[in-house]
């Protein structure tokens, strides 16, 4: 989990190293900054620096959210293991959990900006978004953490030229956060999964990929980007050389990990038989 969260930390707003993971957060309008470190075994351990002590049922509860707390995995493990692919990878792997976030937007403008591009560049995008856009955390914050992550309503109306982003994808992060303003898109999870997609997907420049992989991120178990490379390339048949299933063969095959597609869709990337991006 920290390794997936690393390779995709936005700089200014997250950190990860010696084992904890560390970030920026705003809540009810006033920024802090938590940090998750490993406690006993069976339990994760936060630390916030936060103005309110009575928003720290929320900051846990977003906190679950990140990590996967929420999933019951003996469920999950009990739909998944008599799959002749996903199984033996949960047999390997049983504590392995879908990664989450802290605010289901940041994700959406994230995996916006990583269309086409490399996890790392994409980071280094985002790095400049906040360092344009975002607010600074007020006095001392941990090291490397400066910046709040944009709000919606600042990126809907934000200057975004010189960024190194394309014209399209800064229309489409603009159009998204314009669209998370006004409450046409709902991050809710307990929304369905094919609203959420649909009304995702329906923001201009934004496609069934982006809006799967944000369903995944927010914590709906039945999230596919079925369209993602590395699942594809995880699902050919051996011996096919460069013929690689069509995302609606994608859709099929993992008709049978539902409803746990998400979790059986991690354990492929995490696998070594697909690299995930975004």
């Amino acid at each position: 989990m920290l390794g997936y969260l690393a390779l995709r930390a936005i700089p200014g707003v997250e950190a990860v190293a010696g084992g904890i993971y560390r970030r920026t957060v705003v809540v009810d309008g006033v920024p802090g900054v938590i940090e998750v470190a490993r406690g006993d075994d069976d339990n994760l351990l936060l630390r916030a620096r936060l103005l309110h002590r009575d928003v720290l049922a929320e900051v846990s509860r977003r906190v679950r959210r990140i990590f996967g707390l929420d999933t019951d995995l003996d469920v999950a493990r009990a739909g998944l293991a008599r799959d002749p692919l996903i199984g033996p990878l949960l047999a390997a792997r049983p504590g392995l959990r879908v990664p989450g976030t802290w605010d289901p937007y940041e994700i959406g403008v994230r995996a916006i900006i990583g269309q086409q591009v490399t996890v790392a560049g994409a980071s280094t995008l985002a790095g400049r978004l906040v360092e344009r856009h975002g607010e600074r955390v007020p006095g001392p914050a941990a090291p490397g953490l400066t910046r709040t992550f944009p709000s919606p309503s600042t990126l809907a109306d934000a200057d975004l030229d010189g960024l190194g982003l394309t014209r399209s994808r800064a229309r489409a992060i603009g159009a998204f956060a314009a669209a998370v303003a006004a409450d046409r898109v709902r991050l809710d999870a307990t929304v369905p999964l094919d609203e959420v997609v649909g009304t995702i997907a329906g923001v201009p420049g934004v496609g069934p990929w982006t809006a799967q992989y944000v369903a995944l991120r927010m914590g709906l178990p039945d999230a596919l980007p079925a369209s993602d490379l590395g699942l594809r390339r995880a699902l050919a048949e051996p011996g096919a050389g460069s013929v690689l299933p069509s995302a609606s063969e994608v859709t099929v095959r993992a008709g049978a990990w539902r409803p746990w597609r998400a979790l059986a869709a991690v354990h492929l990337w995490t696998s070594g038989h697909a690299a995930a991006r975004a």
